[in-house]
């Protein structure tokens, strides 16, 4: 079997239900952003132990992403069809870790925090980022297209998970965080 199309070279792709689509369209981009958040998930797994208590959490949000991401490349007008399975309370699953995190770090959160301090915390905030990007872009779609719901809580906890992570990540290997008030300059 084979991995090229050619229908690529000209710039269009399908998506669910065999429909054509520009590959610049905010769909495709969405989907795209998606895809590169779970790659550098799958980095940061890769530089976590096997057994870390992480990885399956993250195992389960990479395979949670790649169903969201059938979903957004079905137009609202197929989505009957796609039988791909939604995730079970993605939103719930990141703010039950989150405030576990939470309830372990000895201070409260009132400053912005410079990404950095070891690989591991430094890779949450990369995908944190990529997280927000897509996001963004899926508010775009959504204009376009209804967004399902469940996508859009999802995606935004994922991103609050991964800055918890990234705190927690420094937290443990009793690293210290660079805080910075903003407008202030101020550095705790």
């Amino acid at each position: 079997m084979r991995i090229y199309t050619r229908t690529g070279d000209k710039g269009l792709t399908k998506i669910f239900g065999n429909m054509s689509c520009k590959k610049d369209d905010i769909r495709i981009e969405s989907n795209g952003q998606l895809d590169e958040a779970n790659s550098f998930i799958g980095l940061l797994r890769s530089k976590l132990d096997e057994n870390h208590a992480w990885q399956k959490g993250l195992f389960k949000i990479q395979t949670d992403i790649m169903d969201m991401m059938s979903h957004i490349a079905t137009h609202s007008s197929k989505r009957e069809e796609n039988k791909v399975a939604r995730p079970v309370d993605g939103e719930g699953f990141c703010e039950h870790w989150i405030d576990k995190i939470l309830n372990e770090m000895p201070e409260p959160h009132d400053w912005f925090i410079l990404p950095g301090g070891n690989e591991v915390s430094a890779l949450c905030h990369v995908v944190r980022t990529t997280l927000r990007t897509a996001e963004r872009r899926l508010f775009t779609l959504h204009r376009e297209d209804p967004v399902e719901e469940f996508i859009l809580k999802y995606i935004n906890r994922l991103s609050d998970l991964f800055f918890a992570l990234s705190r927690y990540e420094l937290h443990t290997a009793q690293l210290t965080e660079e805080k910075l008030r903003p407008f202030r300059r101020e550095r705790r």
